[in-house]
């Protein structure tokens, strides 16, 4: 018989019963038949059931349909226990799809490599210095005369690629006034052909497409955008938009799975590098660089060459510098710089910087989740198992053997880590995006790929393998070694598993302290940033982002100003350059009283006259900004300025020098004193602060026109957003080559600063619970079971007079020792590793009295599982029991 129709057997096992019996007794009719006598027949058979059983054996695969019989059993257990074995999927499941959660997070972020040639040639190159305050300084910027150099120096080692980041950029594919936003990337025309990557359609960029300034206006699009914008459609292939005031053609649409290498964006369009208003402009950083290293090459020479090639630009430009108002230690900051070779087979983007930390923080959150729930199941499984004692002892008694038994255990943990895996598969599927909304950005939201492959299908697989082992080996072990004499006497092994039992049950409690104690720290940061003073007030604030198609000079936004502060439920609208926490930052360095720069810059930003009113920043002295009024001569400034540079004394009427460009000092006067607010970070303290006129004028005396603002609008509705669309569009109806690019709320551009702390503080929140909750199941889960086991000593002592708070005693000890012993040492644990995640913290040390006392809620929670098990044990009735018994 073939070993194929041997494991199809397996499952069809009645039929090989009802076949085999049917062919014994065809046997034993024959023999019959032909004069045997009956009696003779059946002796010479001997057992029927014992042959039947060998024929049996025969047609099919043994251990196999061990297995099935095993399942099967399992299964049945598990029905007739449904509360229990509900509890431990559910928790189980939700331990594993956390556990699944955060790992397509961490893969999608900072592991998972990009679908390119060979990723694993892929470098970023990373500038490392010094600041001039001593502070070590990472940068990851270029300008493209540097690149040059630096490419140059690299070939044929390897090949350098310019990648900008990932901008929502406003562009039209018709008329002006439909305009709709696209993430666009400026990336070297050779990156296609570099990573190996080939078109769905048309054809992709070329390095011939970037060697002229502004000489190729072409794009290649994603495939997903192609598919979501334009349905597909093979005819986008000569279809032209346009985007900063230049038409472009799309020539291409890269093949699918490749969106960009920044990991947390998915790249829409592409254009070449030439293309970029800055390209021929030495300073101005605004791209990243790839390097693909050739296996032979060798990282630390091609550093050591284009180290060589980086000095001497730096060089030049100190030279260049000179006379300009740089400082000695600006100049000793920029020459300290070196460069590094930093892995990026996954991709380098902001995010993976700004998340690490955090995500390796919640993963490892995540693995204390799922202990915490292993150790309650494995709990359950040992009492489940010492229940069983009878069960085990007759099956030894029978003759099975040791393997046997232990395969029994295993394949009823396999059964519910594999339900729960089940479960936490679905919950992992459902989360992830969840908390990818999390991170998410008013003016760029996070777009990850999460896609369900043979990575988390191995994650699944190598959990499922874990847990069981964990949960099933030690109870199947025990199980196992069962005394059937001793067993089938009564006796119990209670004493034997208390030692296991409690040891899990402090697992369980430590890892439980540890969780709540770096949520609370988590929870605090973020509601001690959130709720700190921002030196302005948020309410009905609206920000909206304006274009001028074509430059414009203050009086013409002015004149728009005008026009919304007539509209129907505006309050107040000033005009700024961009709006406070926008995540632009303009800083400049100034001198007062003929002194030296100052060392530490000084922000910047130009505001209308009316700004500080609209934003309810208190003007302390002096006067506002007037609408004459231009930079670079006058200027507000805060009370951080008034305390770096005048010794806190009154500046206004006073004067500073700040760089107006060619090496020279445009001298500005202080007209009026206004309140602290935060610009840019929520975290940093206020810096000292200037605020200019919005209007400038050059050199020349002439008006300087701007292409971009903000109008920042305070609406007398309490639902601001209400106005939104009416503003945007009156805003093109006060001047046609005005439009709105973006609306946003002045509350979620502050959110968005605080974007990270709030994932750790909600998760962390989330995790802290679930283990709360898995905690209290496994005390009451373990209480339960020794009430249980220890009926009848506890009716004994009830007849012998113990009173309740006795009884309780004598139940609670030995668990509740192992909760305290948890409790010290997850304590300990918890302020232990403060110092590994205090960059995430703010405003909060792990000693405060209050963070202490946020992890005794797991005391509180064993307290409270506790209760009805207590009752239950006080409520024994010695003389039932012992009747009964």
């Amino acid at each position: 018989m073939s070993l194929w129709s041997r494991i199809a057997n397996v499952f069809r096992s009645e039929r090989v019963v009802r076949d085999i019996d049917e062919e014994l007794q065809s046997h034993i009719d024959e023999a019959i038949e032909n004069g045997r006598d009956p009696a003779e027949v059946r002796r010479a058979f001997g057992p029927l059931l014992a042959t039947r059983d060998q024929s049996r054996d025969i047609r099919l695969v043994r251990w196999l349909d061990s297995l099935r019989v095993d399942v099967a059993f399992g299964w049945r257990q598990l029905i007739k226990s449904k509360v229990t074995s509900v509890a431990a999927i559910l928790s189980l499941g939700l331990a594993v799809g956390a556990c699944t959660a955060a790992f397509r997070l961490v893969d999608s972020v900072l592991l998972r490599p990009l679908p390119i040639d060979r990723p694993e040639r892929l470098y970023s190159l990373i500038k490392q210095g010094v600041r001039v305050n001593g502070k070590p300084m990472t940068g990851r910027t270029y300008d493209y005369p540097l690149f040059r150099r630096l490419r140059a120096e690299a070939n044929p080692k390897a090949e350098l690629i310019a990648v900008s980041c990932s901008r929502n950029t406003d562009l039209t594919f018709g008329p002006e006034q439909e305009m709709e936003k696209a993430y666009r990337q400026y990336v070297s025309g050779w990156m296609f052909d570099a990573f190996g990557l080939r078109p769905a359609l048309g054809r992709l960029l070329t390095e011939d497409d970037d060697r002229i300034p502004q000489g190729h206006p072409y794009a290649v699009l994603s495939h997903d955008y192609w598919k979501s914008r334009f349905a597909a459609d093979p005819g986008v292939v000569g279809q032209t938009f346009r985007l900063d005031k230049r038409l472009y053609e799309i020539v291409g649409v890269v093949e699918s799975g490749f969106s960009g290498s920044a990991p947390g964006t998915m790249t829409e369009i592409f254009i070449t590098t030439m293309m970029h208003p800055l390209v021929e402009r030495s300073g101005p950083t605004w791209f990243q660089t790839l390097a693909l290293v050739e296996g032979d090459a060798g990282v630390e020479p091609l550093l050591a060459r284009m180290q060589v090639t980086f000095a001497s630009y730096l060089q030049d430009r100190v030279k260049g510098s000179r006379g300009r108002g740089l400082r000695e230690s600006q100049m000793e900051s920029l020459l300290s710089q070196r460069l590094i070779l930093e892995p990026a087979s996954a991709g380098a983007s902001p995010m993976q910087g700004r998340y690490r930390q955090a995500l390796v923080v919640l993963s490892v959150l995540v693995v204390l989740v799922l202990m915490i729930a292993c150790a309650n199941v494995a709990n359950l499984m040992a009492a489940r198992a010492s229940s069983r004692a009878r069960e085990m002892a007759l099956r030894v008694a029978i003759g099975a053997g040791r393997r046997r038994l232990v395969q029994l255990v295993l394949l009823e943990s396999a059964l519910i880590t594999v339900a729960a895996a089940i479960i936490g598969g679905v919950f992992a599927w459902w989360s992830a995006p969840l908390i990818v909304d999390m991170i998410d950005l008013p003016s760029g939201p996070a777009r990850l790929a999460l896609p369900f492959d043979w990575r988390l299908l191995g994650l699944g697989l190598g959990l499922t393998l874990m847990v069981t082992i964990v949960l099933g080996l030690a109870p199947a072990v025990r199980a196992s070694a069962v005394r059937p004499a001793w067993a089938l006497k009564g006796g119990s092994d209670l004493h034997t598993r208390r030692p296991l039992m409690g040891g899990l049950i402090g697992a369980q409690v430590a890892f439980c302290f540890v969780v709540l104690f770096v949520a609370g720290l988590f929870v605090t940061t973020f509601n001690r940033l959130a709720n700190q003073p921002i030196g302005f007030s948020v309410e009905r604030l609206l920000v909206l982002d304006t274009v001028a198609t074509e430059p414009r000079t203050a009086p013409y936004w002015s004149q728009v100003s005008e026009h919304v502060r007539a509209i129907a439920g505006v309050e107040t609208v000033s005009l700024a350059a961009w709006p406070l926490m926008g995540g632009t930052l303009q800083a400049v360095s100034v001198s007062v009283d003929g002194g030296p720069l100052s060392e530490q810059p000084t922000y910047t930003l130009s505001v209308a006259p009316g700004w500080i009113n609209t934003m309810k920043i208190p003007l302390l002295g002096g006067r506002d900004l007037r609408a004459d009024e231009a930079r670079p001569s006058v200027a507000l400034v805060n009370e951080e300025f008034a305390k770096e540079y005048f010794n806190g004394g009154d500046p206004v009427g006073k004067s500073f020098e700040q760089p107006v460009g060619r090496g020279k000092l445009g001298r500005i006067e202080i007209v009026g004193l206004v309140g602290n607010a935060k610009y840019d970070n929520m975290r940093q303290p206020v810096n000292a602060t200037i605020y200019v006129p919005f209007g400038s004028i050059d050199g020349a005396g002439e008006p300087r026109p701007q292409g971009r603002a903000s109008f920042i609008v305070r609406t007398s509705a309490v639902e601001s957003l209400a106005l939104a669309e009416t503003l945007r569009r009156e805003v093109p109806q006060a001047r046609s080559e005005f439009y709105v690019s973006n609306v946003a709320t002045q509350q979620e551009l502050n959110d968005s600063q605080m974007v990270r702390e709030r994932l750790l503080a909600a998760l962390a929140l989330f995790f802290a619970g679930i283990a709360l909750i898995l905690s209290a199941v496994g005390v009451y889960g373990v209480l339960h079971y020794s009430v249980v086991q220890r009926q009848r000593e506890i009716g004994i002592c009830i007849a012998l007079g113990a009173q309740a708070a006795q009884v309780a005693r004598r139940v609670t000890r030995a668990v509740f020792s192992a909760v305290l012993l948890g409790s010290v040492v997850g304590l300990a644990v918890g302020v232990g590793i403060e110092r590994y995640i205090e960059d995430l913290l703010w405003g909060v040390k792990g000693t405060d009295p209050s963070m202490l006392a946020v992890p005794t809620l797991t005391i509180l929670a064993a307290l409270l599982a506790a209760v009805p098990v207590v009752v239950r044990a006080v409520r024994v009735d010695p003389a039932e029991l012992l009747r009964t018994d």
